[in-house]
């Protein structure tokens, strides 16, 4: 079904076909005709889907009839992070050229005054993240009540961020006879409950089962040593050998590891470069540019970058660390595989934590992932474990803890032979030596005094 048959006007379906697209996608085909009804629509879809264009293409259509007002936006589209709203931002401009409309982005990191401009001139379409939008409200420079369409973006990242009071307060002050759009990847109980707040018999659009990965995306699991720098020997390993890979986007669980991984890469003559929460603006959006455009093979990312940044052609994702939480691996290998290109994901297992959270990743996905390499063998592991408890019986120590050299195993070497029978001879030694008796004090009790405070004190006459 093309898409001048789901109730588009011509303006937007020829800046569609100007932008090179015929044919919709499934939550593209599913949600447009109910948007336009003005129904409330809950889409379900993995990323890389066009949930963007399942919105924007809509809204765009609707927009053409009615006027904006001072203050008072007519629609609201809510992201959880900047990137994503200034890719909203970027849809819009493309796809609404020859639409006369006012787009306003407010996100952090960009000074107040710039957008109090643009809110008073009128905006028909306003993009915002949580918590500058409501620092908005706060001062007296925006009104939600004339909001006509509420977007909800990437809803299970906003729960992951902690959004979601901020998005009650924004709930309250827009009309309650809005129409609202609610899109997310993944559907635990919290996203329900706040769906059900939100929407008014909804019409649910689920394009596959909730917490899926995209059937191009190869995935593997990659054998590797617990230590950091046998976990980057590894990766600059697998970026060396990688096959076709055009680029690369390598995702750490913490900030610092992203930078550091980033140095370290950078030393050893590889084109990256870095993105993570603690980056300011400008910085941000340098480094993605540079990654869109080529100039960059290789961006190390924390998660901000996992949610719905459409760069279409990446080809490689890598896990240096195994994702806290199962849903955050969806989003992760998400990022390649994109609009039905081939896409691979590989993720770095170090230690018997990471083979747990794996395992939770594939109860979840409902996917077994392969290994790249041979499997570490369970028997070294139950050796390790039985090592571990038989040191927490004798105290907790080890032996290199107590400063004491570990015992040589006793084999046919004589050297090694010869070693043991001198130390049980020491060991024997000490057990002969008479042990001394505890000193008492006169009162019959064991002296912890020292020396010289038991000495006599002489008192002149």
């Amino acid at each position: 079904m093309p898409f001048s048959q789901l109730g588009l006007s011509d303006k937007v379906v020829s800046a569609v076909a100007a932008a090179g697209y015929t044919n919709p996608t499934p939550i593209q085909q599913q949600a447009i005709p109910y948007v336009l009804e003005g129904r409330d629509v809950l889409g379900i879809a993995q990323t890389g889907t066009g949930k963007t264009a399942a919105f924007v293409l809509p809204m765009l259509t609707k927009l053409e009839k009615g006027r904006a007002r001072a203050r008072m936006p007519r629609t609201l589209i809510l992201e959880p992070t900047r990137e994503l709203a200034a890719q909203v931002f970027e849809h819009f401009e493309k796809y609404g050229a020859k639409h006369k409309l006012n787009v306003a982005l407010l996100i952090g990191g960009v000074s107040f005054g710039n957008q109090d401009i643009k809110l008073t001139r009128g905006v028909d379409v306003l993009i915002a993240t949580p918590g500058r939008l409501l620092d908005h409200t706060e001062r007296g420079g925006l009104l939600l009540t004339g909001v006509e369409l509420l977007v909800i973006d990437e809803a299970d990242r906003m729960l992951d961020m902690g959004f979601i009071p901020d998005i009650e307060r924004i709930g309250k002050l827009v009309p309650f006879t809005r129409q609202t759009l609610f899109f997310t990847a993944t559907m635990p109980s919290e996203i329900q409950r706040i769906a059900d707040t939100f929407l008014h018999n909804p019409q649910r659009v689920e394009v596959a089962r909730p917490a899926t990965t995209a059937s191009t995306i190869t995935q593997s699991l990659v054998s590797c040593g617990s230590e950091p720098h046998e976990k980057r020997a590894t990766l600059r390993q697998l970026l060396r050998g990688a096959a076709e890979m055009q680029n690369a986007i390598i995702f750490c669980n913490r900030k610092r590891d992203v930078a550091l991984l980033h140095r370290s890469l950078s030393k050893h003559g590889f084109n990256a470069v870095a993105l993570h929460g603690d980056m300011d603006q400008p910085a941000r959006m340098a480094a993605l540019d540079a990654f869109r455009k080529g100039d960059a093979t290789i961006l190390v990312a924390s998660d901000v970058a996992a949610r719905g940044l459409d760069i279409p052609a990446v080809s490689h994702v890598f896990n240096f660390d195994v994702p806290y939480h199962p849903d955050d691996y969806v989003h992760r290998v998400g990022r390649t595989g994109r609009a039905g290109r081939l896409g691979t994901a590989m993720t770095l297992v170090g230690s018997s934590i990471d083979k747990k959270a794996v395992a939770a990743i594939e109860k979840l996905t409902g996917q077994t992932i392969g290994w790249l390499d041979t499997p570490p063998p369970a028997e070294a592991e139950d050796g390790e474990r039985s090592a571990r408890k038989e040191r927490h019986s004798r105290g907790g120590r080890s032996d290199k803890r107590r400063g004491r050299n570990p015992r040589p195993a006793a084999d046919n070497d004589p050297a090694t032979q010869g070693t043991v029978a001198r130390l049980d001879e020491a060991r024997d030694r000490r057990r002969a030596r008479p042990q001394r008796e505890p000193e008492l004090a006169n009162d019959g009790i064991e002296s912890h005094l020292p020396a010289f405070l038991l000495r006599p004190i002489r008192v002149k006459a």
